[in-house]
């Protein structure tokens, strides 16, 4: 017990470390590091940490050996009134024994989406028809808990980033030679959220440039999607960051659906945002880049100089999908395989063959497309669903708190998000002038090139002098 029997804690904070500590003896010993303790009472009863390979025991996890140990401590197997602190999401044998315990909370640091059954995977603790119900916190000191793994895993592979068993990553040869999007690639692995998922991004132009463009994509884009914005930018002397969401382009694809949640991916927008520190940011948004980016703004207003945003929504939750989105979502679910390239070739004649095929390429076979399939099914349609709440938080700061330029411009031809939806949007935009319609533009509204890039350099440009 690397924690003195009877230690006392003061706070979730307090205890994490001695959870930390038991995780850094794990890995001193060989093992996978994550540590555990169990608190009743603000006093430490038991410590746990890894042991699976040194013990030859499936079971030997941190969270199992403390809980053994604390009931070894109470000379009860129910612990009522403990609390387990542990430093990644407990898989699903561990959440089970802590119901078995009847835990009175769960606190744990670094998320799983791998094996986490405390909502990144499934949630165990969220199924009401069990007979006892333990309270779950996560994210307490999650970044000192997932630079533990990565350390631990690195050290072992000898490779800054590896890919992980759960998800699959694009051949660099898929994206030779693609037409227009001739930019060296940039990679982040080690962002909290990620867990050692590998996310790309296009980083172009000076560190020091009077803006910067942060450019979203949406589904089924990527970063391709703003090739034109990128040259015209950084030919103007603009920095130009454009990511591809896990599961799209350059980065790493999770194999399962339940992999990709609202509020996961825009925690790794945050943490991307912070770890570039990107400043002077004109935030340009289209579809689930809107969705997303939409909401980060009021986590650091002083970030944000500028809007650009096109064909996209804020799902509150409060009003009905737009029928065009609905018809869209029901085309994912019966027909998972759509033919990317020619979805992108409909909706915009002017594309040649080659660009439409560039836009299939992060995608090579229905293996990496398990994003395509669980992007629509993430939008909130009713006030509880995950996202909503933090739409209708940013929803309010566009509203009232946003101090910065703002600039419209809607595709017409956009059967799924067109002007109908954009107007609602318009309203909520404080300060934000008349929106530019663009009748021959239809949903991947930056596909219009030239015509988005002068609209966008000649609203915002002037002001970075």
């Amino acid at each position: 017990m690397t924690a003195p029997p009877d230690t006392l804690v003061a706070s979730d904070e307090q205890a994490m470390r001695l959870a930390l500590a038991e995780a850094r003896a794990a890995a001193a010993a060989g093992e996978v590091p994550v540590g555990a303790v169990v608190v009743q009472g603000g006093r430490v009863i038991a410590t746990g940490r890894n042991a699976p390979i040194g013990q030859h025991d499936p079971t030997a996890h941190a969270e199992i050996a403390a809980l053994r140990a604390a009931a070894r401590a109470l000379g009860n197997y129910r612990l009522d009134g403990c609390t387990l602190y542990v430093t990644l999401e407990p898989c699903a044998m561990c959440a089970g024994a802590m119901l078995h315990a009847r835990l009175a909370r769960v606190v744990f640091g670094a998320p799983d989406p791998r094996t986490g059954a405390a909502g990144s995977v499934l949630n165990v603790f969220g199924e009401s028809r069990l007979n006892h119900q333990t309270v779950v916190q996560g994210g307490v000191l999650a970044e000192e808990g997932g630079a533990l793994l990565r350390a631990f895993f690195e050290t072992r592979r000898g490779n800054p980033s590896p890919l992980r068993e759960d998800a699959l990553r694009t051949p660099d040869a898929a994206f030779d030679g693609l037409p227009g999007y001739p930019w060296a690639p940039h990679y982040v692995s080690d962002l909290p959220a990620l867990a050692g998922l590998r996310l790309h991004y296009v980083d172009e132009g000076p560190r020091d440039a009077p803006l910067t463009w942060l450019c979203l994509h949406g589904n089924p884009g990527w970063s391709y999607l703003y090739r034109h914005l990128i040259a015209r930018l950084a030919a103007a002397g603009q920095r130009v960051v454009a990511p591809d969401l896990i599961g799209f382009g350059k980065s790493d694809k999770p194999k399962k659906e339940a992999a990709h949640r609202f509020d996961w991916h825009r925690q790794v927008l945050l943490e991307l945002v912070e770890r570039l520190d990107l400043r002077r940011v004109v935030l340009v948004v289209q579809d689930w880049g809107g969705l997303l980016g939409l909401t980060l703004p009021m986590a650091s207003p002083a970030r944000y100089h500028g809007l650009l945003v096109m064909n996209t929504l804020l799902a509150t939750g409060e009003a009905p999908l737009p029928a065009g989105f609905v018809a869209w979502r029901e085309m994912c679910a019966k027909n998972p395989a759509f033919d990317i390239a020619r979805l992108l070739a409909r909706g915009n004649p002017s594309l040649s063959a080659a660009e439409c095929a560039a836009y299939a390429a992060p995608f090579p076979n229905a293996g990496f497309r398990a994003a395509l399939r669980a992007f629509p099914a993430l939008v909130a349609e009713q006030p509880p669903d995950e996202g909503a709440a933090t739409a209708r938080r940013a929803r309010d700061f566009w509203r009232h708190d946003w101090q910065g330029r703002s600039l419209m411009l809607i595709g017409a031809a956009d059967p799924v998000l067109g002007e109908p939806v954009m107007r609602v949007l318009h309203a909520d935009i404080r300060g934000c002038p008349p929106p530019i319609v663009l009748p021959a533009c239809g949903h991947f509204v930056p596909e219009c090139g030239a015509v988005v890039a002068d609209h966008a350099m000649a609203h915002f440009a002037p002001t970075a002098a």
